[in-house]
Formats: C-alpha cells, structure tokens, sequence
C-alpha cells in the first residue's frame, strides 16, 4: 500500500507514457521511502533492477552488477566486465533483449557504485547520452541514500550529465494527515493528539513511524526507539547524515548551531556561533541542505537577498540535539516523567510552531487563501530603549495587501487566552505595523493543539485554527 506520494507517482508514470527516453532522479532524505515508491509504483516490473553494494571495492561492484545482469537474462556465458564500460556494454544486451515496450531501468543507491578511480561517472554518461537517450524506449531511475552526491555530480555536473535528468521527483515527509493514516494502516492506537506528539519528534518519516509498536502508546514507543540505550533509533541521527553527505562533520556542525535559534540564522550568524570559514564550501553545505529539505531558506520583503535566514525544519533533528544527546540511562519511563517538566512544556510550544511551519497549505486553506500568493516567514525585532521588541515565528505576507501573524499555542486541554497574552499580542501586531511590512493590513491568527477556551479575550483574535485543521489533505 502505498500512503500518500500522489504528485509524484503521477510523474513517474508522465515519465513512463513519455514518447521519449527520460532519465528521472529520485531523491529525499534516508528513510523516506524513494525505493518503495518506485518499486510499488511498477510493481518490481523492471527490465533491469540494481542495487549499489555500500563500502565495497570497485572489483566486487563490478562482480555483483555482472551477476544480477545474469538473472536478467545475460547468457550465462557472456564474458564478465572489465570496468564500468563492459558492464554497462552488457546491460544494453540485456535491455535490448527485454519482451517490456517500455525499459524501465532502476539503478538504486547509484552512489555506491561510483568508488574513486572507478571512472564509474563516465561510463554511466556514455550509457545514457551515447544509447539510452537516443532509443526512445528508456525509462531510466535513479535514486541513492547519498542525495548530496547525485545533487552534486548529476544535477549540478559540469560534463556530460549536466541538465540530462528529465524528470527531478524528491520525496518530502508524510503531512500530519498521511502519517495519521499511515497509523491505522499500521494498526497504531494513536488518536490525533498522539500522531501530533509523534510528528513533533520523528516529523513525517515513514520508517520512523514503521517501528512504532501497536502495543505501546506514543510517548512508550519514542522513549523505547530514541532514548533508551538499546533503542533501535538510538543511533539514527549519526547515520542520517553519513548516508547523504560524504564529510557529515560539518554539515552536522551547521544543523547544531541552527537548532539553538528557532527563527534561523543568517550566513553571517552562523559563521559566527559555528566557527566555520566564509567560503564556497558552506555555501554547498547550505544549499545540499535546503535541497535535501533539512533547512529552509527565506528572506522577508524588508530583509536584502544577503541578509537570507537559513531555518531548520527537520522534526527529527531538533528533537535529537534537545533530548537524545542528553539521554543516558533512561528509564521506561524517562520520556513521560519529562512531559511534566517546564523544559518538556516549553520544547512543545517550540516543535508545535515546526509543525505548523510544515503546514502552511494546510493554514492557508483554513483560512480561505489558498488561492492568493504569500510568502512565509519569520520576523524579529530588537528590543531598545522605545520598545520592547518583537519575535513572530510565522508570518504569512500576502500579494492581497494582508499580513496573517500567526500565535502558535501547544496545551493539552483548549488554551485559555489571559488578557496578558492578548496584550502581547497587540503589542507584536503593533510593532510589526511600525517595522514591518508597510502598507498592509494586519491579521493575527490563534493557531492551538487543543482549541481555545472562549472568553472575553478569546473573541478578540476571531481567526482561530485547530491542530484538526493541520490534518486537513
């Protein structure tokens, strides 16, 4: 069964009843399911399937890739390849070969295969732009745990390959209403407060959600899979970003320092608090990491292209420097004693506004816009000797003349809106009107996890939306 992924097994079949030869990408994040979808998109019904073998030696790349080409039809006495030039000179045999009208060919974990000095590249190159592309009948995938590497050497190549893929598909997390019904598929008892606690620490990976136990509740099933010492997640941030970037140290060392700012941080922040050279090299590892969809960038209409915040949005990851780095010897009860701690309380309200940030289609249709243009962002004014300054977590600025500010409250029972928080409020809503954006109206908007308790304050901020809003498709 397959959850979700509409828009993009529509591309993959778009690529499949193509006239053409097209050479797609598959790309996202570990865990995110680019093989499955591919696989269950055509039913493993493929001319030619391969899977890279991980820290192997060219040789038995090259051994392994002879003896799956045999169980696609290669004579058994065909001579096996010398290099990569063999091989793929034996893999058009075996396509040319195949009864399929159309030749789906899906290379999985492509990285793998390229060791140094393998020359691997070249060959590949020459498959696909001296043969595959000029028969008409290919339809050539590719897909890989290291998604730097083909953003690198295949989207941003500087030979032959360079603007060769046809179809670019990459896979971003389930919503909030997917992983709900990925839950019920997986027989979970979860209701929606429980996949909104789960959102907020695996965000929408399905194999996160896979090894969720159907005999444990949420809170059980994190502290068994990321805290406790034996915990079959424990470890999975430290392979996350080995598997996609070939030097994690420093991509890591980015994603610490942007998780202790919940807005974001620009170049030069960064720069600073990480102790990192202002160089080409960050600005790839800021762009490997937007493009895999850890980290957001933006810039509001107040703000120079220079001055762009860079902005994490990966549930997972803020979740493991906040409480997994910290959790030695944990209990089976660890996790649900930290929900009545104010440290909990306040990392909730935090990884609440990540999820409405991941949400923002789903706010702008609760709110009725989903037709007019905005731009998403955050907004931050420094307090000084007039004013007390301002943060505003989500700001929808809209082409219509309007600005949403959006008030993002996490709290088990309805929220209870004092007339303190109402003054807060005004007092942001006020600032933005005098620093901000000029020229346009100003609407604030109370986004909550439980609902709004009413009272005298509650109707005087009357655009309200629920967490049952977020789940909305």
């Amino acid at each position: 069964m397959i959850i979700g992924r509409k828009k993009e097994r529509e591309e993959l079949w778009d690529a499949y009843a193509s006239p053409e030869s097209e050479f797609v990408a598959v790309i996202g994040r570990r865990r995110i399911g680019k093989t499955f979808l591919v696989r269950k998109t055509f039913n493993d019904n493929f001319a030619f399937k391969y899977t890279g073998l991980y820290n192997v030696s060219n040789k038995e790349q090259l051994k392994n890739f002879f003896l799956v080409l045999k169980e696609y039809g290669l004579p058994m006495d065909a001579p096996a390849p010398k290099d990569w030039l063999d091989a793929f000179a034996l893999l058009k045999k075996v396509i040319e070969a195949s009864s399929q009208t159309r030749k789906v060919v899906f290379i999985d974990e492509l990285p793998w295969m390229a060791a140094p000095n393998s020359r691997f590249l070249q060959a590949f190159e020459a498959f696909w732009n001296g043969w595959a592309s000029a028969r008409g009948d290919v339809l050539l995938i590719i897909c890989g745990s290291a998604t730097s590497w083909i953003i690198n050497n295949i989207f941003r190549s500087k030979g032959g390959l360079y603007n060769r893929v046809t179809y670019r598909i990459r896979l971003n997390q389930f919503s909030l209403a997917e992983c709900e019904e990925y839950a019920e598929y997986l027989n979970l008892p979860f209701d929606r407060r429980a996949v909104l606690q789960g959102y907020m620490v695996m965000g929408g990976v399905p194999f996160y959600w896979s090894k969720c136990s159907p005999r444990k509740g949420i809170i059980q099933n994190i502290n068994d899979l990321f805290l406790s010492e034996q915990g079959m997640l424990r470890d999975e941030f430290r392979y996350l970003y080995a598997s996609m970037f070939s030097n994690p140290d420093k991509y890591e060392l980015v994603m610490e320092t942007l998780s202790g700012k919940q807005c974001g941080m620009t170049r030069d922040d960064i720069i600073k608090n990480s102790g990192l050279e202002s160089n080409g090299q960050l600005s790839k590892i800021l762009d490997d990491l937007t493009e895999c969809g850890f980290i957001r960038k933006y810039c509001d209409t107040t703000k120079k292209l220079k001055d762009a915040i860079y902005q994490v949005v990966d549930c997972f990851t803020i979740f493991h420097y906040k409480w997994i780095t910290k959790a030695a010897g944990v209990d089976q009860d660890y996790w649900m004693k930290l929900s009545s701690t104010p440290a909990y309380a306040a990392w909730c309200g935090l990884a609440f506004e990540r999820v409405c940030l991941l949400h923002s289609r789903q706010i702008k249709f609760a709110l009725g816009i989903s037709g007019i243009s905005s731009q998403l962002f955050s907004w931050t004014l420094r307090a000084n000797d007039e004013h007390p300054g301002a943060q505003i977590d989500l700001l929808l600025d809209r082409s219509d003349n309007m600005v949403n500010i959006c008030e993002m409250k996490y709290s088990n029972a309805p929220y209870n809106l004092t007339s303190d928080e109402l003054r807060r409020i005004e007092t942001r809503v006020e600032l933005f009107r005098r620093f901000g954006v000029k020229g346009k109206a100003i609407q604030p908007v109370l986004i909550t996890s439980s609902g709004v308790e009413q009272n005298k304050y509650s109707r005087m901020v009357p655009l309200q939306i629920t967490a049952d809003d977020l789940f909305r498709e």
